[in-house]
């Protein structure tokens, strides 16, 4: 298995801004509330976006990439976004020809 960097620099730091703020909200709330397990279970997400924004590598998007189901999805959109763009009209298809004369208000 071969793990290569599939997020940007930039998606890094936000990753990694976002998880540490989500771990210092979790942990001040664990201090005041040790018994409650859900606090525990996101500060792992947070600690997990802090470890993805590091290696900046997220096996979520790698997954989607890989996914053999969404490509019929992605070949259909081009091909529809190109006989779409070949057949419109810079975006006035759905407006009429006639004008009007009077203020309706």
């Amino acid at each position: 298995m071969n793990i290569k960097p599939n997020i940007g620099i930039l998606n890094a730091l936000i990753r990694i801004t976002a998880g540490l703020t989500i771990l210092t909200w979790c942990t001040a709330k664990l201090v005041k509330r040790p018994w409650r397990d859900s606090y525990l279970l996101v500060a792992i997400c947070g600690a997990m976006k802090v470890a993805e924004g590091i290696v900046r590598y997220c096996p979520v998007t790698a997954m989607y990439e890989k996914c053999p189901v969404m490509e019929p999805i992605k070949s259909y959109t081009s091909s529809t976004e190109k006989s779409s763009e070949s057949a419109s009209m810079d975006g006035m298809e759905g407006l009429n020809d006639e004008v009007m004369t009077q203020n309706p208000s």
